[in-house]
């Protein structure tokens, strides 16, 4: 065993100061969600071995299974209580000039269609194509500064950063993937979603129309049929509501269903779940290995750790996975953004490539910025 996990710094536990945004260093771990915050700083030794006592295992795992995790027990850890009960400092938007902004718009809506084409030919569901946005500073990034204005704008969602060596995964997601507590266990798939609107009338008929739309219910019940079928194995209790609800976040309405169970055994952590799971419909296809397959040959980038996970678990199994989305890769002086949309029978590349700039707002209006036309 490695000489770091032999001797383990316990975590530091500081359940009554929470460790709020100034905790986090770029190279570091940072996770809040509704339930709390967790930063992780000085990292140990890669997930090899059986957690010991007051180890948690933090970081990120890709879309891809083929691609590396980035996982590892840190030496120390603080907790915290979550960022919409504490007084956050005023945090101005980041500054920094911005020089350059690009994106690929027709690749995403020519890949649309040809998804459309396989789809009737039959043998595919759904697929989910995502696009990238690609930013340009004239200095470095300043990751902290970006972590704390995603962190204002949402203070109720699940905001993260996590080191994948050269380069820093970063956004605000609102898909929890898995949090196990004990023997529960809930999941919270988000599959058809509508732009918010400032206009109070248009944002009603946005949110009504997505609880009545056909086509995205359907796509949403594949979804929840997938994560209830995952976790069946594992639950002696599973609990899946009939209709989904509306979730509302700052620049979207999504659907929303929370599947609740109770495990068999403690013997499956929160990670052993969350991958089990991963990836669903929501972020792949139907079926799966088809639908990712197709993201490999129809999207001009590798998606890496967006679509991923990011979360953490520890020594007694418990923990919390959300879905790696509304975020982006920092390095240096560069920043990519990622946004994706599942295409189903009766989607259009417009309504797609709409439905990818409405998510894209959820990062660029932290920035200050708008995407280009």
């Amino acid at each position: 065993m490695n000489s770091e996990r032999s001797n383990p710094v316990l975590a530091a536990e500081t359940p009554s100061a929470p460790p709020s945004l100034d905790t986090y260093r770029e190279g570091g771990f940072f996770f809040a969600s509704p339930t709390g915050v967790l930063a992780a700083a000085e990292a140990g030794a890669a997930l090899a071995a059986p957690l010991e006592h007051g180890e948690v295992v933090v970081g990120a795992l890709p879309f891809r299974p083929d691609v590396p995790s980035r996982l590892t027990v840190p030496r120390v850890v603080h907790r915290g209580a979550p960022l919409h009960t504490v007084s956050l400092p005023a945090r101005p938007t980041p500054g920094g000039r911005w020089l350059d902004q690009r994106t690929d718009t027709e690749s995403y809506t020519s890949g649309v269609r040809r998804a459309l084409e396989l789809m009737a030919g039959g043998g595919l569901s759904k697929v989910v194509l995502a696009r990238a946005l690609d930013l340009t500073a004239a200095e470095p990034i300043d990751v902290c500064q970006v972590l704390a204005a995603l962190a204002a704008r949402d203070p109720r969602g699940y905001t993260f950063a996590a080191d994948l060596g050269g380069s820093t995964l970063i956004g605000t997601s609102p898909e929890l993937l898995l949090r196990r507590t004990g023997r529960a266990v809930v999941s919270n798939p988000l599959a058809g979603s509508r732009p918010r609107s400032t206009e109070p009338e248009q944002d009603g008929r946005n949110a009504t129309e997505l609880l009545s739309s056909r086509k995205d219910l359907r796509e949403h019940a594949l979804v929840v049929g997938a994560v209830a079928d995952g976790l069946a194995p594992f639950c002696r209790e599973l609990n899946v509501p009939a209709q989904p609800e509306l979730l509302p976040t700052r620049t979207m309405w999504h659907l929303s269903t929370k599947v609740t169970g109770v495990l068999r055994d403690e013997n499956a952590s929160a990670l052993d779940l969350a991958t089990a799971l991963h990836p669903t419909p929501a972020v792949c296809g139907v079926p799966a290995d088809a639908a990712r397959n197709l993201i490999g040959e129809l999207e001009p980038f590798d998606r890496g750790f967006y679509t991923g996970l990011v979360g953490w678990t520890d020594d007694r199994g418990d923990g919390e996975w959300i879905v790696a989305i509304r975020c982006g890769e920092v390095a240096d002086r560069t920043l990519r953004l990622y946004a994706g949309a599942g295409v189903v029978p009766g989607s259009t590349p417009e309504d797609e490539l709409a439905e990818t700039s409405a998510k894209f707002r959820t990062f660029l209006g932290a920035l200050g910025l708008k995407e280009s036309a």
